[in-house]
């Protein structure tokens, strides 16, 4: 049934703790997958492997500023498209504002119409604060870096060995101090015992997981990231947008199942920092496995409320069973239909990061963007929504 809605709902997530040993015991919460609703409580023993190269540091709870002798030169390689395109520009932004020379290498040609879109259209910002952009193919990195030198390269690009294999086997041979990667939190199997944590299973299937592997397995210095949902200026991938489109419009919000399931969404800020911690810290990132994400949980319900709230505009929800309906959940819905969200433990325990988002907050900035650039009053068609509510006998405004 539909129901107005005001109020938020965050889980935190306990607080990370790991010693220096790569087996622990770490409280979990436990979830009933075969649910979609909060069903226990409990403490278990959750053993955490990480690869034999991997290297412990001890806790330090702030970011060390580059040194005059400390300085890096970092490529960055950046994909043209989705959601992650926005990471290699905060984190562009981030290390020169730490005093370190960079490069953006993006996919595909300058003039090209992708690169009218954010965040490729605020590159200025990366120019103007010190930083190199260029514009080819991943696969003929040094040609398109005119065989510059450098001492960090990020992959923010590949999802498959084919395409990322040219540009760690060049970087292999030009002596690239250190290799990182962006991968996905989605590589996970599916648990009962949420959340996701550095060494859990992995489906063995997924492409990132044999890039991940090539890597530890040519690379003396490397560090795998591994992202889930976000949010932040410059992202070219609806995430809160997709709800204050039908907030403004005053239209129900339709959520797949009980909207209790539980995910992470992170300010892109978080995840910019997560990587400039390891790139001034090699040695204790060396070889091993990031949750890049924030460290609290939202219920599917939560995010839409928080959005409403942001809004400052009443909210009302509605439930449904896509499977009832004939519903594509991964069309009508910007996130998995089901319990999925991680936890930045070996993040904090080894780098020392902190995260920073704060939905109610950053939502709020979020939304005054949306209005600034018009989009509250775009003309948009909600056929999706449409069938789901006709289903549903939900009315909908006009």
């Amino acid at each position: 049934m539909a129901t107005l809605i005001s109020s938020s709902f965050l889980i935190s997530s306990p607080t990370s703790n790991l010693p220096s040993l790569s087996v622990t015991s770490t409280p979990r919460v436990s979830l009933s997958s075969s649910h979609l609703s909060l069903s226990y409580v409990s403490l278990s023993s959750s053993f955490l492997t990480f690869p034999a190269r991997e290297k412990r540091s001890s806790l330090s709870s702030f970011i060390v500023k580059a040194s005059a002798d400390e300085k890096k030169k970092a490529l960055i390689i950046n994909t043209n498209s989705g959601g992650h395109a926005v990471i290699g520009f905060y984190f562009a932004k981030e290390l020169l504002g730490s005093g370190h020379q960079v490069t953006v290498l993006t996919v595909g040609e300058e003039n090209s119409d992708k690169m009218k879109k954010p965040p490729f259209n605020r590159f200025s910002e990366i120019v103007n604060g010190g930083g190199k952009t260029v514009w080819g193919d991943p696969a003929e990195v040094g040609k398109a870096v005119e065989g510059a030198a450098y001492d960090v390269v990020l992959d923010n690009n590949g999802k498959d060995l084919d395409t990322v294999r040219p540009v760690a086997d060049w970087a292999k041979s030009c002596g690239v101090k250190q290799f990182l990667y962006i991968s996905s939190a989605g590589i996970y199997k599916p648990t009962e015992e949420p959340p996701h944590v550095e060494g859990d299973v992995v489906k063995g299937d997924a492409s990132h997981v044999g890039v991940e592997k090539y890597l530890a397995e040519i690379f003396e210095s490397w560090a795998i990231f591994r992202p889930q949902y976000m949010i932040g200026s410059g992202n070219n991938k609806d995430c809160e947008e997709w709800f204050f489109d039908r907030i403004v419009r005053e239209r129900p919000v339709p959520i797949p199942g009980s909207g209790m399931q539980l995910t992470n969404i992170s300010h892109v800020r978080d995840l910019s920092s997560m990587l400039t911690l390891a790139v001034e810290k090699p040695a204790a990132a060396n070889g091993n496995i990031f949750n890049c994400v924030s460290d609290r949980a939202v219920t599917l319900d939560g995010m839409a409320k928080l959005c409403a709230q942001a809004a400052g505009r009443p909210i009302k929800i509605v439930h449904y069973d896509p499977k009832a309906i004939g519903i594509d959940a991964k069309k009508a819905f910007p996130f998995r239909d089901m319990h999925f969200y991680a936890e930045p433990r070996a993040a904090k325990d080894i780098l020392g990061w902190k995260g920073t988002t704060n939905l109610p907050e950053d939502l709020k900035e979020r939304f005054e963007e949306y209005v600034r650039i018009g989009r509250d009053k775009k003309p948009m068609k909600f056929e999706l929504d449409d069938k789901i509510l006709d289903s549903l006998k939900v009315p909908v405004a006009v």
